[in-house]
């Protein structure tokens, strides 16, 4: 009997532990499918395509910003399994992944205080954009 509750037990943090690192898969997906989604209507404004609007702008570098330093601590040891495009090499090379993370962050609250036109939008937010190819490059696997 008491072997089955130690079996038990082990079964129960195993599962909790299967559960607690699908969740913090699906946190990093929510969390860059914010980023994805703030992109799409700036980058359609830099293409031309989209009037400018300073307020989906700053929406957007919130977004970014926010987003970004979320994903901090979205990568923990470990949740490299399951259903995820994240590539082995951010936990290689984490101080990189959390240093690109960390300039995405900063570049992003940096472009929303200089961001206040079109003009300034257009010279400022480019720079923002550099750091996502950056990561998707090394660091997502690709769909």
């Amino acid at each position: 009997m008491f072997r089955g509750l130690i079996v038990a037990g082990a079964l129960a943090l195993g599962v909790a532990g299967v559960v607690a690192q699908s969740d913090v898969i699906k946190a990093r997906q929510d969390a860059m499918k914010a980023i994805g989604a703030a992109n799409k209507p700036a980058v359609g404004m830099l293409k031309g395509v989209a009037p400018f609007n300073l307020a989906t702008v700053q929406a957007s570098l919130k977004a970014f910003s926010d987003n970004a330093n979320k994903s901090l601590t979205l990568y923990p040891a470990g949740s490299n399994q399951g259903e995820t495009a994240a590539l082995p090499s951010i936990w290689q090379n984490k101080a990189d992944f959390d240093n690109k993370m960390k300039a995405l962050a900063a570049d992003a609250a940096t472009a929303l205080k200089a961001i206040t036109d079109e003009a300034s939008f257009k010279a400022n937010f480019p720079a923002v954009l550099k750091n996502c190819g950056g990561c998707h490059g090394e660091y997502r696997r690709k769909s």
